[in-house]
């Protein structure tokens, strides 16, 4: 009796084990996928004409639930030097407050990856999401 106690908790703690595996795998690739996303538009950036050394406009986006909670964003970001920018989302699907950040900065994947990872967990601490960013090489200072 008690050999088939220690086969069943080795059994429970493999699949235990496996299911961490899995889970830290997804997190994993969810989180390579945005750091693939901000490389491909710098990537694109690149291909049509920019370059690392000039500062460009980029527009953040960002989804919230409510004016509180741009308003602390808002309160986060102008003090860095973004001008912050929100209104009610409209749209069949929409809802909550749209909001724009802009600053001018020079693109690099690495700078981008880590605004973009920073902005997530802000959008989220405060019920939102982070929508991404964008620019173009005619937007320089």
């Amino acid at each position: 009796m008690s050999g088939r106690w220690v086969y069943l908790i080795l059994i429970v703690a493999a699949v235990l084990s496996i299911g961490r595996v899995i889970m830290t795998i997804r997190k994993a690739r969810k989180l390579a996928l945005h750091d693939d996303w901000d490389s491909q538009l710098v990537k694109n950036l690149r291909a049509a004409g920019g370059n690392a050394f000039t500062p460009y406009q980029v527009d953040f986006f960002f989804t919230l639930p409510d004016e509180a909670a741009c308003g602390s964003l808002r309160g986060l970001l102008e003090p860095e030097g973004f001008a912050v920018e929100s209104r009610v989302a409209t749209g069949e699907a929409a809802t909550g407050y749209s909001v724009h950040a802009r600053k001018q900065l020079r693109v690099t994947v690495s700078e981008m990856q880590e605004h973009s990872k920073r902005f997530r967990a802000l959008a989220e601490q405060f019920g939102g999401y982070y929508d991404g960013w964008m620019t173009d090489p005619s937007r320089t200072a």
